[in-house]
């Protein structure tokens, strides 16, 4: 016997699943977790607008203090958004796309905007250099894993980083106005930022190792 096939019905059937795919997208990204990722990366321009105006434009101390504020609670949204996905499973994969691309356009900009500024100037410039290398090669080995659909957990050792790596930019973003009240302000921020690069250094090589292996797979396979 013959199978026929009602086209309509199923034309029907598909829409509704797209729609219900669509809305529960759309839930998903308004879920809270990803409201606070869009926070931090709304903070972005507010923090580099500010060391911009105080630095670049004479602007006044107060504006550092302003952007330190910002970016802080940015850096609380990074904790925040994952324990809130947690608790409340509200974990998706556009929070998990988003989620890093936050954390990098945060920390990548605030590194430009001190060294344009000076506050991160001669051999600490390396520190800094090395982080961005390393957070474009874990994206390139994220998105190549990703292809292969291969995950890498992150390690305690890359939440330490992420975390000194956050105190070391607050202390250089408060700068000149932070060393009127403690005078070791940006050489405890320089100080944080070399071990931050040195642990930048080992995290990095573990997702280098981890895509090396996948990719040697991939070709024998």
């Amino acid at each position: 016997m013959g199978c026929t096939v009602d086209l309509p019905t199923t034309a029907v059937l598909v829409q509704r699943m797209n729609i219900a795919t669509t809305r529960a997208t759309a839930r998903s990204s308004l879920s809270l977790p990803n409201i606070l990722t869009y926070a931090r990366i709304a903070a972005v321009p507010v923090v580099v607008g500010c060391i911009y105006a105080q630095s670049i434009m004479d602007g006044p101390l107060w504006l550092r203090w302003v952007a330190v504020a910002v970016f802080i609670a940015a850096g609380v949204t990074d904790y925040l958004d994952g324990y809130y996905a947690r608790i409340w499973n509200q974990q998706s994969a556009f929070g998990r796309m988003l989620d890093p691309i936050a954390d990098k356009l945060l920390v990548s900009s605030c590194l430009l905007m001190l060294a344009a500024d000076g506050i991160i100037h001669g051999w600490s410039l390396w520190a800094a250099i090395v982080i961005l290398c390393r957070e474009i090669l874990v994206s390139g080995l994220r998105e190549y894993l990703a292809a292969l659909r291969v995950s890498v957990p992150v390690t305690r050792l890359a939440k330490w980083k992420t975390t000194i790596q956050l105190v070391a930019i607050g202390f250089l973003i408060a700068g000149e106005a932070g060393e009127q009240i403690l005078s070791a302000t940006t050489l405890i921020g320089i100080a944080l930022l070399w071990m931050s690069a040195i642990f930048t250094i080992y995290t990095g090589w573990d997702y280098f190792r981890a895509g090396i292996h996948h990719l040697i797979k991939e070709d024998e396979g």
